[in-house]
């Protein structure tokens, strides 16, 4: 089975190729801006490169947010644009929480596995899980101290690209580990859209807003 995966809600550009659960091929890139650019270009020479076009995929998924509010529609578009191009290929969209928690080695040690990703604002993106990477609750904005509040007395593990700022002042807490990933694995996004395609439960790529887009009328 064929699977290509795609990220661009950080400030990077991430695809990877994947036959089976074997990585074949991969594109990742810091990139300020432009991901949108660079995307088909680079799922073109990837796919090219193994003589393979998009109608020969089995799967193609991609990181549904949050994050940049332009890198996330630019995703969307793409993974529906070439949906709407090959109408065999199932489509599969998986959230940055999910695929920073996933990726995570010993979480039997902790109460509780936090993911917390960047607003760039005083808030953070957040979700909660149990020691089963099942969601305590649904993913939502909070402060600081409505964070540590929440994880008094546990023991914790800390990922995604939040983390770093987050632990940057002392919060008391009981931290088992902590991990500061630049942006989600896309071979974790593969791998976790392959296991839902397998239990034929995939998710239909939308977008996941947890805020409204800072834009004004100038």
């Amino acid at each position: 089975m064929w699977t290509l995966a795609f990220d661009t809600t950080t400030t990077f550009c991430s695809i990877i190729l994947m036959k089976d659960k074997t990585k074949i091929d991969s594109f990742v890139q810091e990139m300020t801006f432009g991901q949108s650019e660079v995307l088909i270009l680079q799922i073109k020479q990837i796919l090219d490169k193994q003589n393979l076009k998009i109608e020969d995929l089995d799967l193609m998924a991609v990181c549904t947010g949050p994050g940049s509010f332009t890198g996330v529609r630019s995703s969307i578009a793409a993974i529906r644009a070439f949906g709407l191009a090959a109408p065999q290929l199932t489509l599969c969209g998986i959230n940055a929480f999910d695929a920073y928690a996933h990726d995570l080695p010993h979480i039997d040690i902790a109460d509780r596995i936090v993911t917390i990703i960047e607003t760039k604002r005083e808030d953070f993106y957040i979700a909660y899980y149990d020691q089963n990477l099942k969601k305590i609750e649904a993913p939502k904005t909070a402060f600081y101290h409505d964070i540590i509040h929440q994880l008094q007395g546990k023991h914790v593990i800390i990922t995604g690209d939040g983390a770093k700022r987050f632990l940057s002042q002392p919060s008391g807490l009981h931290i088992c580990d902590a991990l500061f990933p630049l942006h989600p694995s896309v071979e974790q996004i593969a791998l976790l859209a392959i296991e839902r395609y397998e239990q034929k439960n995939t998710d239909f790529p939308k977008p996941l807003y947890l805020k409204a887009a800072d834009v004004c009328v100038k």
